[in-house]
C-alpha cells in the first residue's frame, strides 16, 4: 500500500458534499448539522431539516462515502469500525467548524441525526463536549459494544438533549438509549429520552415537537 493509498483509507468521507438547506450559512443566526443513516442520503436527512425548519436557520448535512458511516452495528467493537468510524467523527467536526467560521457560536449549534446518523450525532457531541445549541437523536445512542462505551469527560455545560427511539427498535435496544441518556446527563447535558412503545425505525410527530422545542430555544437567545 502506497503512502496515498494509506491516507485514502484514514480519510474514508473526505472530499463528499455537504447539502444545505434553508437561511445562507452567511445570513444565518443558528446552524443544524444533520447526519444521515445507513443507506440513507444528505439529501434525505434534509427532509428532517424541513420538519424542523427555522428562518433564522442554515442547514447542512454531510454526505457519507457509499451512503455509509462505519460498515458494522454500532454496537460492534469500536475497532473493527474503524477508520470509518474516525473519518466520519471529522467529517462532523469539520461541518461544525465551517458553521463556526461562518461566525456562528456553538451555542446556536443543534446537532443531529437519525439511526446510524443519530449514533454518529451522539458519539461526536459526547466526544466533544462543550454547550452546544442541541442534540436530537432519532433512533440511536452512543458508539460501541455492551460494557465497553468509552470513558467520556469534559462539560456539555446545559446543552438540551433529546433521544427518541421505539421500546423494540430492530437496531437500537432500548438499554442504550437509556445509557446513553445517562452518561449524556453526566457529562452536564439537560437531557430528556422518550421510548415510544411499539413504534417502527422512524421518527414521530412528539419527536419532532419535543426537537422543535430544543430549535425555538436556540433563537430565543437573541
Amino acid at each position: 500500500m502506497t503512502m496515498a493509498d494509506s491516507a485514502t483509507q484514514t480519510h474514508l468521507h473526505r472530499g463528499q458534499p455537504v447539502y444545505t438547506a434553508g437561511e445562507r450559512l452567511s445570513n444565518a443566526w443558528a446552524a443544524m448539522v444533520l447526519v444521515h443513516g445507513r443507506g440513507a442520503s444528505a439529501s434525505d436527512i434534509l427532509l428532517l431539516g424541513e420538519e424542523l425548519y427555522h428562518p433564522q436557520f442554515a442547514y447542512l448535512a454531510p454526505q457519507a462515502a457509499g451512503n455509509t458511516w462505519y460498515p458494522y452495528s454500532f454496537l460492534a467493537p469500536i475497532a473493527q469500525n474503524e477508520p470509518w468510524l474516525t473519518s466520519a467523527l471529522e467529517t462532523v467536526a469539520a461541518v461544525v467548524q465551517q458553521v463556526e467560521d461562518a461566525g456562528i457560536d456553538a451555542r446556536r449549534i443543534v446537532v443531529g441525526g437519525f439511526s446510524q446518523g443519530a449514533c454518529l450525532a451522539s458519539e461526536f457531541v459526547a466526544r466533544n463536549p462543550r454547550r452546544y445549541g442541541g442534540l436530537l437523536a432519532f433512533s440511536g445512542g452512543l458508539i460501541g459494544p455492551p460494557g465497553g462505551l468509552r470513558t467520556y469527560s469534559g462539560d456539555l455545560g446545559g446543552t438540551p438533549v433529546f433521544l427518541g427511539c421505539s421500546d423494540v427498535d430492530p437496531h437500537i435496544p432500548q438499554e442504550r438509549v437509556v445509557e446513553s441518556a445517562q452518561i449524556l446527563e453526566a457529562l452536564g447535558g439537560d437531557v430528556v429520552y422518550r421510548l415510544y412503545p411499539g413504534m417502527g425505525h422512524t421518527v414521530n410527530r412528539d419527536e419532532i415537537d419535543r426537537a422543535r422545542v430544543i430549535v425555538r430555544a436556540v433563537v430565543a437567545q437573541k
